[in-house]
């Protein structure tokens, strides 16, 4: 069983469907439901990954509230295996979703993690792991330069980088996978990127396309995969941490990287039909 340790952030969100999502303008509208659920990056790629086999610590930062243990129940009941560093309040977030697949994120509460006090735990799981998942957050930062001492592979998902933010620098640095969706570059920008980075020195570069699929760079070319065709999507939250949670198990089991991308889109289209993230 491979072992993976992911370190990022996790969250309760509250989400609310909607046929459009409201224009800037005072009004009324109707929601078509609500629901509370897990969410975060993080939390979407540990479950995922459990799913699909993996023996998964995931580290992250949770209030000691009611929405922390109730992330912290899901996790458990997922397989996953939690090193939880305390802060104040556990991460919240109100998603407005629309019928169309667009989502607005609101960040209702953001924990600060004043000091660490589990270090010794993240360290020791992450030095028998066979992949290191290091996601966007300041309290995971640290943990680049960490793994890359230990010589464990680094993955990090940067999301809709846009090429030039300096927050997500030092992750598309460290990176030995790299992925990213094209929300953040125009096509001709994403594959100047993707060549750039393989250029110098990230082993595999992917990009999620949504329903145009993926595209994958590595050192001698390009490969892409076609999305899998789903005809009812229930919901799209987590699509992209499923992608790469299929894409780095089928690697860890001796997958090349077109059979990764396959497994990627198949982990992503079980997502989009799941009203969870996994």
């Amino acid at each position: 069983m491979a072992k993976v340790f992911v370190a990022g952030p996790v969250s309760w969100n509250r989400l609310v469907r909607l046929a459009e999502l409201p224009r800037p303008r005072p009004h009324t509208t109707f929601a078509r439901g609500h629901r509370a659920a897990v969410g975060g990056t993080s939390a979407g790629k540990a479950l995922n990954l459990a799913r699909l086999g993996a023996d998964v610590t995931l580290r992250t930062v949770l209030g000691d509230d009611a929405p922390g243990r109730a992330v912290a129940d899901v996790l458990a009941a997922g397989g996953v295996h939690l090193i939880a560093e305390r802060a104040a309040v556990t991460e919240q977030h109100l998603n407005l979703m629309s019928d169309a697949g667009e989502r607005v994120s609101i960040y209702l509460e953001l924990p600060e993690l004043p000091e660490p006090r589990h270090d010794d735990r993240a360290l020791a799981a992450l030095a028998e792991a066979d992949a290191a998942v290091v996601d966007l957050s300041e309290p995971s930062r640290p943990l680049l330069a960490a793994a890359r001492r230990m010589g464990v592979p680094v993955w990090c998902d940067v999301h809709d980088y846009d090429g030039t933010a300096d927050y997500h620098r030092d992750f598309v640095s460290a990176a030995d996978y790299l992925f990213l969706n094209d929300d953040g570059m125009s096509a001709d920008r994403l594959t100047a990127f993707l060549a750039d980075v393989t250029a110098n020195g990230t082993r595999t570069a992917v990009a999620t396309l949504g329903a145009q699929g993926a595209v994958a760079a590595v050192s001698g070319g390009t490969h892409r995969v076609a999305a899998v065709p789903v005809d009812d999507i229930v919901d799209v939250n987590g699509a992209g941490d499923a992608f790469f949670a299929g894409f780095l198990v089928a690697h860890l089991n001796g997958a090349d990287v077109p059979a990764a991308l396959t497994a990627g889109a198949a982990q992503a289209a079980r997502c989009l039909c799941s009203p969870d993230l996994v």
